[in-house]
C-alpha cells in the first residue's frame, strides 16, 4: 500500500511540475482549437550561436536553429534550448504570411509561441508542444537558395504578458535546406 501512495504521489508531483525544467512557476498557457495537422515540407538548420535567447523572462543558451515551413503555410522558427536539464526543450516562435523585403531579408509576423519540454503529454513517443497565443516578428537576414543565413532575430509577447526574444547569429557555414516536399508558395514575394 505505502508503495502505491509512492508512485501516486511521483505522478501528482509529476503534473504538477512547471513546463519547463528548472523553473521554479509553471508557464501557464492558452492553447488555441486545435487546427488540421498539416506537413513540414521545407526545413532548413543553421549552425551559429544565441546571443540573446529569452523566454518568459529566464535566459538562455541555444544548441541550434531551425526554420521549419508547413504545408498549409505556416512558419516556425525553431530553437532548441541548451538545457541539460531537458533535452526535449524547444521553444518556436510560430507565424504565416512572412514577406521579403528584398533577396536578402524575410519578415514573419508572429501569432503563437509553441513551448514543448519533456515534461508535455506525448504523441507517438514526442512531446507535443503548449501553444501560446502572441504577437511579435522574426526577421531573418540571408537567403536559403544561396544556403547563407546571417541572422535571426525574434521578439514576442504573449497574451499573458510574458516576453520571448531571440539573436541568433551564423557562423558562416552553409546553411542545410531540405526539400521534403513540394507545394505551393505562401510567401509574399515582391521579385515574383
Amino acid at each position: 500500500m505505502r508503495l502505491r501512495l509512492l508512485g501516486l504521489a511521483a505522478i501528482l508531483v509529476s503534473f504538477a511540475s512547471p513546463c519547463f525544467a528548472g523553473s521554479s512557476t509553471a508557464i501557464p498557457v492558452n492553447n488555441p482549437p486545435a487546427r488540421q495537422n498539416s506537413l513540414v515540407d521545407m526545413l532548413a538548420l543553421m549552425s551559429g550561436h544565441c546571443k540573446t535567447l529569452t523566454v518568459a523572462g529566464r535566459r538562455f543558451a541555444c544548441k541550434t536553429v531551425a526554420f521549419a515551413h508547413d504545408d498549409k503555410g505556416r512558419v516556425n522558427f525553431a530553437v532548441a534550448v541548451d538545457d541539460p536539464s531537458d533535452e526535449n526543450h524547444v521553444v518556436s516562435f510560430s507565424g504565416e504570411n512572412g514577406k521579403r523585403a528584398d533577396d536578402n531579408s524575410y519578415e514573419l509576423p508572429i501569432d503563437r509561441m509553441l513551448l514543448n519540454s519533456k515534461n508535455r503529454p506525448k504523441v507517438d513517443g514526442l512531446p507535443v508542444p503548449a501553444e501560446q497565443t502572441s504577437t511579435g516578428t522574426c526577421r531573418q537576414t540571408g537567403n536559403f537558395a544561396a544556403r547563407k543565413v546571417n541572422d535571426v532575430t525574434c521578439s514576442a509577447t504573449d497574451n499573458e504578458g510574458r516576453t520571448y526574444e531571440l539573436l541568433f547569429v551564423s557562423d558562416g557555414k552553409p546553411v542545410s535546406v531540405r526539400r521534403i516536399r513540394q507545394s505551393s508558395p505562401s510567401i509574399q514575394d515582391p521579385f515574383k
